[in-house]
């Protein structure tokens, strides 16, 4: 796509000031093509909450973060753990999210929530930790040489847009988002690259924010995630897990190509935009207008 010149306010997609997911931002900020304002604090975006630290915990509680979706995978959560949340104990978290289908923690501090964005036919995470573990040159090259890598990003990417049951998910986070009484809300995946990203695509579109910047906040991803790329890069050549870790590069980084396909796949299904909002995920008349006068300040 060809970007546009955008002159949006500065401080937008403040960090959070999470230690342990350092892609945690705030969407507020942004503009929108009637010249509102998309509000601050309210819809925040992360990557995944298992590794929180207590003084992570006590931002959250500042924030004042009244739910968190957590869109990973039952694959996910059980190798890398549940989220750690304020008010809520591992074993309620656990019991969220550990299956494999929408579920709800009981009510208290916070509100945690599990929509797994997942499918076996489209499993990568899976499919990379094996590929990973097995330190199997050959096997890594097959899988994402030769723009293996961009074409997994880029079928996953359409998977979101074209999986009935899919959109649903992304459709539940934005009725959530509709509801004042259950924000600030956060939502996350593993990295809060990908399904975070589409997420909050769908989300500032819908409240009418100009394509280019939504482009530049997905991209943002890479600068707020450089460091840790380099460290996990470096650190699969010196442990000997890959023999050439560039390989990863079309799976860890953010690119337009991806956002794009999801896009594309949007224009392929439905007339515009706002028939896919109200066809293709759900969204009627009054979720968008509550979405918007909650999200939204002149």
């Amino acid at each position: 796509m060809t970007k546009q010149q955008t002159t949006q306010p500065q401080g937008i997609a403040r960090s959070l000031g999470l230690r342990a997911a350092v892609n945690a931002r705030d969407l507020g900020g942004y503009r929108t093509a009637d010249g509102r304002t998309v509000r601050a604090g309210v819809a925040l975006r992360s990557d995944a909450l298992h590794r929180l630290t207590d003084a992570d915990l006590d931002v959250l509680v500042e924030l004042g973060v009244r739910q968190v979706v957590d869109l990973r995978g039952l694959n996910e959560v059980e190798e890398n753990g549940s989220d750690r949340l304020p008010g809520l104990s591992a074993a309620d978290c656990d019991r969220v999210e550990l299956t494999d289908a929408p579920a709800t923690a009981a009510e208290g501090p916070v509100r945690l929530v599990h929509l797994p964005v997942y499918s076996p036919d489209h499993d990568i995470y899976v499919a990379l930790r094996d590929v990973l573990a097995s330190q199997d040159a050959e096997a890594q090259q097959a899988l994402l040489g030769d723009g293996g890598g961009v074409r997994i990003m880029t079928e996953m990417y359409r998977w979101f847009v074209t999986d009935e049951v899919i959109r649903g998910r992304f459709a539940e986070t934005v009725r959530l988002l509709a509801d004042p009484a259950g924000t600030p809300l956060l939502f996350h995946c593993t990295a809060g690259k990908d399904r975070t990203g589409w997420t909050a695509a769908i989300v500032l579109t819908a409240l009418g924010v100009d394509r280019a910047t939504v482009y530049e906040d997905y991209l943002l991803t890479n600068e707020r995630t450089a460091a840790l790329i380099e460290h996990v890069l470096d650190s699969f050549g010196t442990r000997g897990v890959m023999q050439d870790p560039s390989l990863m590069l079309p799976i860890i980084r953010a690119e337009s190509g991806y956002l794009d396909a999801a896009f594309d796949a949007v224009a392929e299904g439905w007339p515009s935009f706002e028939e896919f909002l109200a066809d293709g995920l759900g969204l009627d008349a009054d979720t968008l207008a509550a979405l918007r006068a909650n999200l939204l300040v002149p």
